[in-house]
């Protein structure tokens, strides 16, 4: 398993630069854009592309292991190996010219991510993660970072389109913003991950958002030394279809379990 999971890493590694490469020469030069769902997330021919490379590299060196992608959906092999990729997390901000968006691969074994990569290509930021094996950016080590003074925090929100006027959603959204130096949405969500990560900014709340984007990111912040929660506090591992999350450093996690709490009502 374990020299299965570092060829995967490298094999990862590899082609998620190719492929970020490739959407950092369409960038601003995009001819084609097409809205795929009610809630207006659109596709652009970078996402293909970018897919197209991931993808044709991963049958090839893992032929037997299942494949899901945010296009093109899943291979529709089963295997306990998954892998999960999001060809072009940020897209509706490359659409617009806004260079903050990343490609995102994960290795799951079992429903247990195990290996999270992710690539910003205007930046040239590699990160990535493996099970028990830590954290890095460009190889350097990731930790995530303890503050003392909750005013100066930043907080990461991610939150899924279905529930973006949810009532509850819109309470903490307000309560976390007031209560807070800075709330940020990047509509890149590996990117805030990765943030976390690196210590740039203090904690992720997530509200419902799933998609091939969450787990490389997940697995991120924990290989970097956070931990990650649910609302209730308790510690969270593996996969769940409704991610309600908070992701900090564990001396903090009190600090935003009552914020969360406060902000709902609770």
């Amino acid at each position: 398993m374990e020299r299965l999971i570092e060829k995967a890493k490298l094999v990862a590694s590899e082609v998620i630069v190719l492929a970020g490469l490739a959407t950092k020469e369409k960038f601003d030069q995009i001819a084609m854009v097409e809205e795929k769902d009610e809630f207006g997330d659109v596709v652009t021919e970078a996402d293909h592309l970018a897919e197209k490379i991931i993808l044709d590299t991963l049958i090839k060196q893992f032929p037997d292991h299942s494949i899901t992608s945010e296009e093109s959906g899943s291979n529709k092999v089963n295997s306990d190996w998954l892998w999960q990729v999001d060809p072009l997390d940020g897209t509706n901000n490359f659409a617009i010219g806004l260079p903050v968006y990343a490609s995102s691969i994960t290795l799951l074994y079992k429903n247990q991510p195990v290996l999270g990569v992710v690539y910003e290509p205007m930046v040239d930021r590699l990160f990535v993660a493996a099970h028990q094996k830590g954290a890095t950016y460009n190889d350097q080590e990731m930790t995530v970072k303890k503050r003392d003074n909750p005013n100066r925090f930043t907080i990461g929100w991610i939150q899924g389109h279905a529930v973006r006027n949810e009532e509850k959603a819109v309470k903490l959204r307000q309560h976390i913003d007031l209560n807070c130096k800075r709330m940020l949405r990047t509509w890149a969500p590996t990117l805030t991950w990765a943030m976390l990560a690196k210590g740039d900014i203090d904690a992720v709340i997530i509200y419902n958002s799933e998609g091939e984007d969450l787990y490389s990111g997940l697995l991120m912040v924990k290989e970097a030394g956070g931990c990650v929660i649910d609302f209730e506090g308790n510690d969270f591992s593996g996969v769940t279809t409704t991610p309600y999350f908070i992701a900090c450093h564990p001396d903090h996690k009190e600090y935003f379990m009552k914020l969360v709490q406060d902000g709902l009502g609770e």
